[in-house]
């Protein structure tokens, strides 16, 4: 399975609106043309109309592929700013006019009000702000989706091997945002990757909740966590095939599943890893990465009410295109 051919796929057959908040920026610029020539989405990219139609022209890229909004001069500036006033006071962290204003013209902002409105399906960005700052704007504007406290990340890990997993795909949560989740946390994490696994594959999510115990192996504050987890998730969505605490070979290999968590519907079987904090997340995507040869597509973001993504500084133009349609295919229907 060729997992980002069908992303590109699934989203060519939506062809959302996504706002591209760093409208200036080349890099984003030169991916339109791979987003419109095979209709990944409709792009609208945000900042000045006559530097972003400058630099348009000297990287030969047509500008009228794509539409430009100034959200300094954009005819729904006082609207957004009425808006996010409202919000801001309902969360009892009330603003001042000159506050939101301030806190619209920005395109960050402006993109994830345009997100929160419904004019655009999912924003994308990163590629010259910190990670800190695409998060903070998004759950200030949009925030999180019921029942979902915290935003996380997961990653797709494209195995050489394809007898893990869903035809060789494991999902890998999180590895990229929450250092040190507690219990409720680690649920909701569980929860979402087990949603964005159902949107972008179209799998049946088998989440493993992964620990250094299995079923009681070892007694610990950490495999309580894990627990605790586990029980929350079933709690919220009895009908998921979720099992914990399973250490990563029951999670993985069927014999060793078999024997160590025997009668799981989970164990032997997982396609979602769901990790206990950051630290061991981060480690094993890149040890899965480097000595498997596994190609890791993300940091994808989930958990917001609207799909959000941040991209790494680093990216090339073809990540931008991928996360475009990633960002597209993660819109509700």
């Amino acid at each position: 399975m060729d997992l980002i051919a069908q992303v590109r796929k699934n989203a060519a057959a939506r062809k959302r609106i996504i706002v591209l908040p760093e409208g200036a920026e080349d890099r984003t610029i030169l991916a339109t043309t791979d987003v419109t020539s095979h209709g990944l989405a409709v792009p609208i990219l945000l900042g000045k109309e006559a530097v972003i139609t400058a630099r348009s022209k000297e990287l030969d890229v047509n500008p009228e592929q794509f539409r430009i909004i100034d959200p300094e001069t954009s005819a729904q500036l006082k609207e957004y700013v009425n808006t996010y006033r409202e919000m801001r006071a309902q969360k009892g962290k009330p603003v001042s006019e000159e506050e939101a204003l301030s806190t619209m013209k920005d395109p960050l902002y402006y993109g994830a009000m345009m997100v929160h409105l419904g004019e655009a399906a999912g924003s994308l960005a990163g590629a010259i702000n910190a990670t800190g700052k695409v998060i903070t704007a998004a759950a200030r504007v949009i925030g999180t989706k019921p029942g979902i406290k915290t935003a996380s990340s997961f990653f797709m890990m494209i195995l050489k091997d394809r007898s893990f997993g869903y035809e060789g795909i494991l999902v890998f949560a999180d590895c990229a945002l929450i250092p040190d989740p507690d219990a409720e946390t680690l649920a909701d994490i569980a929860l979402a990757t087990a949603d964005s696994a159902r949107r972008i594959i179209g799998l049946e999510p088998k989440v493993a909740m992964l620990s250094f115990s299995t079923k009681g192996s070892a007694k610990h504050e950490l495999v309580d966590k894990v627990l605790e987890a586990t029980r929350l998730a079933k709690e919220k969505d009895p009908s998921l095939q979720i099992d914990g605490e399973l250490q990563a070979d029951a999670a993985l290999i069927p014999s060793i599943g078999e024997r160590k968590a025997p009668g799981s519907t989970v164990a032997g079987k997982a396609n979602i890893l769901i990790f206990p904090n950051l630290e061991v997340g981060n480690i094993a995507y890149k040890l899965v990465e480097r000595l498997a040869g596994a190609k890791a597509f993300g940091p994808v973001m989930q958990g917001f009410a609207k799909p959000v993504n941040d991209l790494s500084r680093g990216c090339s133009v073809e990540d931008i295109a991928d996360m475009v349609a990633m960002t597209s295919v993660l819109a509700a229907d």
